[in-house]
């Protein structure tokens, strides 16, 4: 696997790439990479006959007081983990690469609707940093294809909409959910918790099973939500929302017409905020 680190040498070895006709895939993400990141990786391996990922800690989605200065920066491990997985190019610039103008000045964009409420509602200006780096990456790259994972549900839907509106030429594949094996969604900020906390952590999935099941069962939406809500709150979690939505467009659920259904939950667990994501078949 080979490292790269300026704009210049990227798009030559991507030039070189697509004059022997190669299927370029990309996977952007921040470093301090899991098993989840690495099955990104797979995913990717199997659409494409070249595989790029990127790491690159994007300051323009991080909001005042959240935790860009102690984000893990673990790059030779992940160079490792990336190149078992069968990734064939990384690309990690610095921020000045990036943004060499600074933030003020920098161009953003803003992807209305999906990126209303949710994680944008809680984390102001969130989604328009997301969708200008991931914007700038299929700039950078142009993929045939991009993976991006299902954990962060809101984020995913962004993208699809981001393509769609600026008709990029880039096929969006979601990838579901690694999870440990007692439910928790893999995910770098997991590693803030301590031990008593990671116990606790697991709670998460479940809530969102019991919304699920009560769903299923016939229980009004708003009801099986304050439900969760109280579960969430007995379990040691600080709620930051708990909804049902729809799974494509992520707007309110229609209950009397809609027959699938997204519950996406966001909560704080110790100095870690958890996010995750449950769909579900409605009864007719």
């Amino acid at each position: 696997m080979r490292t790269i680190h300026a704009i210049a040498d990227l798009r030559q070895a991507l030039g070189d790439a697509r004059r022997q006709g190669h299927r370029i895939a990309l996977v952007p993400t921040m470093g301090n990479l899991h098993a989840g990141h690495l099955a990104l990786i797979e995913s990717a391996r199997a659409r494409a006959d070249l595989v790029v990922a990127t790491i690159f800690v994007n300051p323009l989605q991080f909001g005042p007081n959240e935790d860009l200065d102690k984000y893990p920066r673990t790059l030779a491990e992940d160079q490792a983990g990336l190149e078992a997985a069968g990734c064939d190019l990384l690309f990690a610039p610095d921020t000045a690469t990036l943004y060499p103008r600074g933030f003020e000045s920098q161009t953003r964009i803003s992807v209305r609707g999906v990126s209303e409420g949710l994680c944008g509602g809680s984390r102001p200006g969130h989604f328009d940093g997301v969708a200008t780096i991931v914007a700038m990456l299929f700039n950078l790259v142009q993929p045939d294809v991009a993976c991006f994972g299902e954990k962060d549900y809101q984020q995913l839907a962004v993208i699809r909409q981001l393509v769609a509106d600026l008709h990029f030429p880039i096929e969006i594949v979601g990838v579901p959910i690694v999870r440990a094996e007692d439910g928790l969604a893999l995910s770098s900020r997991n590693g803030y918790l301590s031990a008593e906390e990671r116990a606790k952590a697991p709670g998460l999935y479940r809530t969102l099973c019991e919304v699920r099941d009560a769903l299923q069962a016939g229980q009004p939406a708003q009801q099986a939500i304050d439900d969760g809500l109280s579960r969430l709150a007995e379990r040691g979690f600080d709620p930051d929302y708990l909804e049902v939505r729809h799974p494509l467009n992520l707007r309110p659920l229609d209950e009397k017409n809609d027959t699938d259904a997204v519950i996406l939950v966001a909560a704080r667990l110790g100095p870690a905020r958890l996010i995750d994501n449950l769909t579900v078949s409605l009864p007719r």
